[in-house]
């Protein structure tokens, strides 16, 4: 029963790692299609959402049958907590690429690369690429440290969300025609700046798990 246990954890720490690689990919295919206006990779982003959706529900059921046959205490029930929680952000990590893409296939009109520039869209990005790496590396080595680093990150993204209105605003005051695209503009780096606080929550969820991990081995010793 105990072997039994142990490999249904692993398994469940397997699947939410996949879930973890998969949302990863979905935002970095959501955000090349955006910029680039590429109908037919936003189209892939949408249609892999039904793969997320599947392994939400096969995560979430796992977490119930674990919860049901093992009644965990202590450490393994913060890890089912923490396993759940992480999904349930990964999942809405993966609605926001999939919105994202859904600009992409019902508005005709590239983004223009100066406004991207302007709003710096890129180091948003970039920075929710970093983000994704720390919490990456934070679950697969249980590390603290990194999944820590995660939080300032989130403060650059808020930044850039916050300076946008008025930016994306006197862009239009310049050239009233680009109004369209950048209200689409605007919407997306909302939903951006959305994905950094899911991967600051994300963080929060590894730390509490692995410092009770930490907690309970010092015990032991």
């Amino acid at each position: 029963m105990v072997g039994n246990a142990e490999q249904q954890r692993e398994a469940l720490n397997q699947y939410g790692f996949e879930m973890l690689s998969l949302c990863k990919s979905q935002v970095e295919k959501a955000k090349e299609a955006f910029v680039t206006h590429d109908e037919d990779l936003a189209e892939e982003v949408i249609h892999t959402e039904q793969r997320v959706n599947a392994l939400d529900i096969k995560i979430e059921k796992d977490c119930e049958k674990f919860l049901a046959l093992y009644n965990p205490v202590a450490i393994d029930l913060r890890f089912i907590m923490a396993i759940r929680k992480i999904n349930f952000d990964l999942e809405r990590i993966a609605d926001h690429a999939e919105g994202i893409s859904q600009y992409v296939v019902h508005e005709n009109k590239k983004i223009s690369p100066h406004l991207l520039e302007v709003v710096e869209f890129e180091n948003m990005y970039e920075t929710i690429t970093s983000m994704f790496d720390n919490i990456t590396v934070a679950y697969e080595e249980k590390d603290v440290k990194v999944a820590r680093k995660v939080f300032k990150k989130d403060k650059v993204l808020d930044k850039i969300n916050m300076n946008s209105f008025s930016i994306i605003e006197a862009e239009i005051i310049k050239d009233v025609s680009i109004t369209g695209q950048a209200l689409v503009l605007f919407s997306v780096i909302k939903k951006m700046e959305r994905v950094g606080d899911l991967l600051k929550n994300i963080a929060e969820e590894i730390i509490f798990y692995i410092e009770a991990e930490v907690v309970k081995h010092k015990k032991k010793k």
